[in-house]
């Protein structure tokens, strides 16, 4: 895998909201170019953390499916746009862009990472201008990424500011053995080193040939990697609310996740976990 540097640009006042607009016309660029557009694009496939550390740590939720929807938290500072990633050091601190800050102040409370934080409030903000009607979640995304890497810290990976996990994320061979479907090779191993069988890669597992279709460039670097955790968070968001789906609607909800992974037992967890992280983010005073 390409490994790409860390970025160096210092986060400015003023340019916070630009560069979403910026993402939000590059993305809806690209979409309309067609960029992003592949014949037959497969559904992203449960790679070794579904059925694996750290999922079988997460108890799924006692709710029946399509029957109800987990609680939903506004990112804080939504209003004043989101800025792009935070740089080395800044989630630590206080800083002049107010998801930065939101991802600071709420970390301690749920649990997750400030940097993935900053992936998945970006995701939902980004979302909420460019397709409105799907109102996806921060918390529901945090609860894929939970379930699917441990928000990039899958086999001892550490999340680093650059928004990329210490050592690549790769699944297990999708080769038709016991709980996997087999999906032959569909990108010659250029994102997950296998040229024989598709493997889901990064912290929000996608599968090549999934990614082909719906990987975007949330980071601004210029390439769309799903090794990078603003990057995959988007591409979920976008993927989520394919079809004019709507996330706040019990049926949208899961008929979104199920679409993600085509398990109730998946769907249960993911529905525990963003119910947590948003009924905890609210304990955080504004």
């Amino acid at each position: 895998m390409q490994e790409a540097g860390t970025r160096n640009t210092e986060s400015r006042p003023g340019l916070t909201a630009l560069f979403r607009l910026f993402i939000v016309v590059l993305v809806l660029a690209m979409a309309a170019g067609g960029v992003w557009l592949v014949a037959n694009a497969a559904t992203p496939e449960a790679g070794p953390t579904t059925t694996d550390v750290p999922a079988l740590q997460v108890e799924p939720a006692s709710v029946e499916p399509g029957s109800a929807v987990p609680d939903s938290d506004i990112v804080a500072g939504g209003d004043q746009g989101a800025g792009q990633p935070a740089q080395p050091g800044e989630t630590g601190q206080s800083s002049e862009d107010p998801l930065a800050d939101w991802a600071r102040r709420t970390s301690p409370a749920v649990g997750v990472p400030a940097r993935a934080l900053m992936a998945y409030g970006n995701a939902e903000l980004v979302l909420a201008d460019i397709q409105p009607g799907c109102q996806v979640s921060w918390a529901t995304l945090a609860g894929i990424g939970r379930v699917e890497s441990d928000h990039g810290r899958y086999g001892g990976a550490v999340l680093g500011e650059d928004g990329r996990p210490s050592e690549p994320i790769i699944g297990v061979p999708l080769n038709g053995s016991a709980g996997v479907k087999a999906i032959p090779d569909t990108d010659g191993g250029g994102l997950d080193g296998d040229p024989v069988h598709d493997r889901a890669v990064g912290p929000m597992q996608f599968i090549p040939g999934t990614w082909a279709k719906w990987g975007s460039d949330a980071d601004g670097d210029g390439r769309a990697d799903p090794q990078q955790i603003d990057d995959a968070a988007l591409s979920a968001a976008r993927y989520l609310c394919a079809g004019d789906r709507d996330m706040t609607s019990a049926q949208g909800w899961w008929a979104g996740i199920m679409s993600y992974n085509n398990s109730v037992e998946y769907a249960q967890k993911v529905f525990g976990l963003a119910d947590a992280y948003a009924t905890q983010a609210k304990t955080i005073a504004g």
